[in-house]
């Protein structure tokens, strides 16, 4: 498919070509080889579902990816806002790599011509300014490949765990369980706990004060006690003087 000593090459021929497209007129292209790739990635893109593109307004609404494979190269795209951002790479590129470059190919050119003359733009008349930048791009990516892996490796392992949390918290709610029914839940044993606490609570003080009592009626029985005899000289006061 193209020239240019594929064979034993390294990360400098993993991007073989590129281009940003809005419907399908190619805006900017960048390639350093040559052969029948532009042909075949143009082919592709006429080729992409009906409505797969989000709309060009404001909100544009959340990527589209497809990804075809020809002659041991991959074709891939990213449509995004009425846009069609393309590269061509070796099938033996990692493919977070050329996720990250259709990624930051985007970004970029939505930042520079979002909403601007990008628009209204001919085909093939942005080659001249944006076309070394696609350029940089490319080099970019290569230069950082490892890098990139890691990092998108990594967020698709935080997105799996966010994943299975919500699928639990889905399951759970499935079984009749809102949130706000688990909140009363919660609240009801909360306050069960509170009225158990309770209980205990005054019971231990009732036993408290029971044994402040008996000890005051028992000090005040004593004293009675020690009155009758003082007064009787006896306990028995019926007795009577002769």
């Amino acid at each position: 498919m193209a020239s240019g000593g594929e064979e034993g090459a390294g990360k400098g021929e993993w991007l073989i070509y590129a281009f940003v497209a809005r419907g399908t007129a190619v805006l900017a292209e960048y390639t350093e080889f040559t052969g029948n790739f532009p042909a075949i990635a143009a082919q592709c893109l006429q080729r992409l579902p009906a409505g797969s593109s989000a709309s060009p307004g404001p909100g544009g609404g959340a990527p589209a990816r497809f990804s075809y494979a020809c002659d041991r190269h991959t074709f891939n795209f990213l449509l995004h806002r009425g846009y069609a951002y393309c590269v061509v790479a070796k099938e033996s590129v990692p493919k977070n790599v050329s996720v990250a470059f259709l990624e930051r190919l985007k970004d970029d050119f939505m930042k520079r011509y979002g909403g601007g003359k990008a628009d209204t733009a001919l085909a093939k008349s942005l080659n001249k300014e944006y076309g070394p930048v696609i350029k940089q791009h490319m080099q970019y990516v290569l230069d950082h490949s490892d890098e990139i892996d890691k990092t998108l490796k990594v967020q698709a392992q935080v997105s799996e765990v966010k994943n299975i949390m919500l699928d639990n918290i889905e399951k759970t709610l499935g079984r009749g369980e809102t949130l706000s029914e688990l909140q009363d839940k919660t609240s009801d044993l909360r306050s069960q706990e509170f009225k158990k606490q309770g209980v205990k609570i005054r019971r231990k003080t009732w036993l408290q004060n029971m044994k402040i009592k008996l000890v005051i009626l028992g000090i005040l029985l004593l004293l009675v006690i020690i009155v009758w005899v003082s007064v009787c000289q006896g306990f028995d006061c019926t007795k009577h003087e002769t």
